[in-house]
Parts: structure tokens; sequence; C-alpha cells
């Protein structure tokens, strides 16, 4: 594999959570449309519903001007449920990091520029490089509980460690800029 192969396991920033994201420095820098992963991301796989928390802030980005998209990996019934009653747009079962759920996302805001649009997860392996295949600003978070990982992502996470080390060997300036801040915290 090429030096330049390992850039696709290296988002674009790294913080410790949503919560952490400059999302007003993000909006005037042109950003438009903020795909954001839910397990582990927004809530542990335990929770199920929406907070008033979150609701609140999902509701602040949509304020500032942003088109809101869940993403999840996860089947119908769990992002369903999660969402509720709520008028979020959603992609359920996306297979991230394939390309096919974030492009029905784009389809759900009516955008075509992919170099408007921030996706935010918990995961190297689906989040950052399916969202870097995309042309989109990537941010890592840490994952809200990592005991709550199910079986898929717990293997991810191994493949994840592999790809870490990798980018640690061949880019080690993006590696300590953006991947040791997410190591640390494991």
């Amino acid at each position: 594999m090429k030096k330049g192969r390992y850039i696709h396991f290296v988002p674009s920033e790294y913080q410790k959570s949503v919560k952490n994201i400059d999302f007003l420095h993000l909006y005037q820098e042109g950003f438009r449309v903020i795909f954001i992963d839910i397990d582990n991301t927004l809530v542990s796989y335990k929770e199920h519903h929406l907070t008033e928390d979150l609701i609140g802030f999902l509701n602040q980005l949509e304020q500032t001007g942003f088109k809101i998209v869940l993403i999840s990996n996860n089947k119908q019934a769990r992002v369903e449920t999660f969402v509720g009653d709520h008028a979020y747009k959603f992609v359920y079962s996306a297979k991230k990091p394939l390309k096919r759920g974030f492009r029905k996302g784009l389809k759900l805001v009516n955008e075509t520029n992919t170099r408007k649009v921030v996706h935010i997860g918990d995961q190297v392996m689906t989040d950052i490089l399916g969202g870097n295949r995309m042309g989109f600003y990537t941010i890592l978070v840490s994952a809200i509980e990592r005991k709550s990982d199910i079986l898929p992502t717990r293997i991810n996470r191994k493949m994840e460690a592999f790809f870490i080390k990798k980018v640690k060997k061949h880019q080690p300036e993006l590696y300590e800029k953006r991947l040791l801040p997410y190591v640390e915290t494991l």
C-alpha cells in the first residue's frame, strides 16, 4: 500500500466529543451540512432515544444554518426509535464506509457539493474512512462508552488499531497532530 492511501484513515481533526467542536467556525468556513453518527458519537448503544439535551444541541445546529443528517450503520428499528417523532433526517443501515448511505443522506438534504459537508463519528474504519472517501471534512470523536460496543464495532476497532499504526509509521506528522490525541484517550 502506498503512503498516500493511509491518508483516508486520518480525520481532518480530532475532538474529544461533539460538544467540543467549534461549529460556528465550521459554518464560517462554508460548511452547511453535518452528518453525525449516532451510536457512541451522540449516545451510547445503551441509550435508545434522543435526550432533551441532544434535541437542544441539534436544534442549535439547525438554527446556526446547518442541515443535519443522523447516519448509522445500525438497523432501521434502532434508528427510527432513536429519532422518534422528531423531524431530523436520518439514514439507517448506511453501510459506512461505503458511499451508498452517504449519497442517500446528501439526497435527503438536497446537497451536491461534498466540500460543504462535515461528518462526525467515533470510528476510523467506518466514519473517517467513509467520510474521507466522499470528500467530506471528517471529525473523529472519542467513543462515549467503548464497553457498550457491539461485536462488529469491536472488530472494527481491532482493524482501526492496525491502520493507526500504519499512519504513525508512514505519516508521522499527521499521526501526531490528528490521531495521537485520540489514541491517548484509549
